[in-house]
């Protein structure tokens, strides 16, 4: 794990680099959200990012980000990795957002788990947005079918959309047209639906640009913060 000096240095740089983008293609700075990735990580991961005002971080695996929250209640834990369905009851309430809702199955499983607890759990819905067959996620045809399904559930609230762009270090054009298809989703649904979905979760360490240029909300960013991962155990 790196020293939190070295943290504090990363995220200088990124915030830079997201500042250097939002004025190149004309974006406000307080439209993005940094949303440090701390999978893998030990729980100083968080810990640094609490101390550096971070509101929000983003976990992955379920039990890993449930031990973590021991000790972390003024931290806010969004599950950005695939959920299984039978998972849900570990999850609803306990995350303040889950982005990756990609199926009718898992839809229903989380809204039923918030009615028996009686809340709202707000979500995103995992968009495939680049086609990808390695990518989890509902496909841009499909999309507009879950929500119409979403919309009349007590127990969920969609609050926007997520997706993770097809990996092509060489070819960043790849990712912009990810990120593009994915801001048109938004639009073409907001239209049909009457509503904002606001939150656009798209963008990582490695493509910030090309996602805040196609009009991302949240940047997750683990490597350029963190450095390698750790070896999972």
């Amino acid at each position: 794990m790196i020293k939190e000096t070295e943290f504090l240095e990363n995220l200088s740089k990124v915030k830079s680099e997201i500042a250097s983008s939002c004025l190149k293609y004309g974006r406000s700075l307080d439209e993005i959200t940094l949303l440090p990735v701390t999978k893998n990580w030990p729980i100083d991961a968080v810990t640094f990012c609490r101390n550096s005002k971070i509101k929000s971080v983003g976990e992955n695996r379920v039990q890993e980000a449930l031990s973590k929250m021991d000790g972390n209640q003024s931290m806010n834990f969004e599950l950005i990795g695939h959920l299984q369905s039978n998972k849900a009851k570990h999850v609803v309430g306990k995350f303040s957002s889950i982005q990756t809702i990609d199926s009718l199955k898992l839809m229903d499983r989380v809204n039923s788990v918030a009615l028996l607890n009686d809340l709202i759990q707000p979500v995103l819905l995992q968009v495939n947005a680049g086609n990808d067959p390695a990518k989890f996620g509902v496909s841009i045809e499909d999309t507009e079918a879950l929500l119409e399904h979403a919309v009349t559930l007590n127990g969920i609230c969609v609050d926007g959309f997520m997706t993770i762009a097809p990996y092509d270090p060489q070819n960043k054009s790849v990712a912009r047209s990810c990120f593009s298809n994915l801001r048109n989703l938004r639009d073409q649904m907001s239209e049909r639906f009457d509503c904002r979905f606001s939150k656009l979760s798209m963008g990582m360490s490695g493509d910030m640009d090309e996602a805040i240029a196609e009009g991302s909300t949240m940047i997750r960013v683990g490597s350029a913060l963190f450095g390698n991962r750790a070896p999972v155990v």
